[in-house]
């Protein structure tokens, strides 16, 4: 825990934050945005991915998968396996990034380990998608304990990316009178 706070204390700077956003502006815009439009047309109708979703609905989830159909099940599990392993770990990256930023001079419990939280909502979201990934595969088999722990992994994840949210809008207004004061 230690190591990767600090790990981010060295290489936080401004040239940093800005390749990290490009490359992180490169997933929504192209790779996650493509990604669900060949979910729905695969599936025929507009479903998109379980990931997005909100609330936990773990019927709906298994509705979802069902609705699919073997195509768009078949690619979704792939794009779960490929691009949305390496997209968690981008915004990870650019959050942790932007937390050590914002806290970096709060040596006051527990802001030297903030920048570590965005690292929570990837283990969530990596939990979440081996359970998307089971539920996709093992079709037409279907399981309401994968479905709900897909639903607890992706509220973990939601939750854990709010408080992130939360936490650098918090630092940023807190700036503020700061720079005004510079």
């Amino acid at each position: 825990m230690n190591a990767l706070s600090l790990f981010f204390d060295r290489i936080a700077n401004w040239k940093v934050l800005l390749l990290i956003i490009a490359i992180y502006i490169s997933f929504p815009a192209y790779f996650l945005k493509d990604a669900e439009t060949r979910i729905n047309i695969l599936a025929g109708k507009t479903l998109g991915p379980i990931d997005l979703t909100m609330g936990f609905t773990p019927e709906r989830t298994l509705q979802m998968v069902a609705e699919y159909g073997d195509e768009a099940r078949a690619y979704y599990a792939t794009v779960e396996s490929t691009i949305d392993l390496v997209y968690p770990i981008t915004y990870a990256f650019l959050f942790g990034v932007i937390l050590t930023l914002v806290y970096r001079k709060k040596r006051y419990k527990p802001f030297p380990y903030v920048n570590i939280l965005p690292f929570v909502a990837l283990i969530f979201d990596y939990l979440e998608n081996i359970t998307i990934v089971t539920m996709l595969k093992s079709y037409p088999d279907q399981s309401i304990v994968v479905a709900s722990l897909c639903e607890f992994f992706k509220l973990g994840k939601w939750l854990t990316f709010a408080i992130t949210i939360v936490l650098i809008i918090y630092g940023l207004l807190k700036m503020v009178p700061k720079m005004k004061k510079a």
